[in-house]
């Protein structure tokens, strides 16, 4: 399930829920909304799996 990814992806790299929205998405309610029940499209699911993929491989995190 995407939340839990970034949860998990959250709480390794310290990020905060809005910046990752802001980054990943350019909406900071997107994780407050994914929390809240928000089911995002497949098209929406692929740009965060590659927004963290890629931000693991930019910054080593974990």
């Amino acid at each position: 399930m995407l939340i839990r990814k970034i949860e998990v992806f959250l709480r390794r790299t310290g990020m905060p829920a809005t910046k990752f929205g802001r980054l990943a998405t350019k909406d900071p309610r997107f994780v407050l909304d994914l929390r809240n029940g928000r089911t995002p499209r497949t098209t929406m699911e692929k740009k965060v799996e590659h927004f963290m993929n890629e931000y693991r491989e930019r910054t080593h995190a974990y």
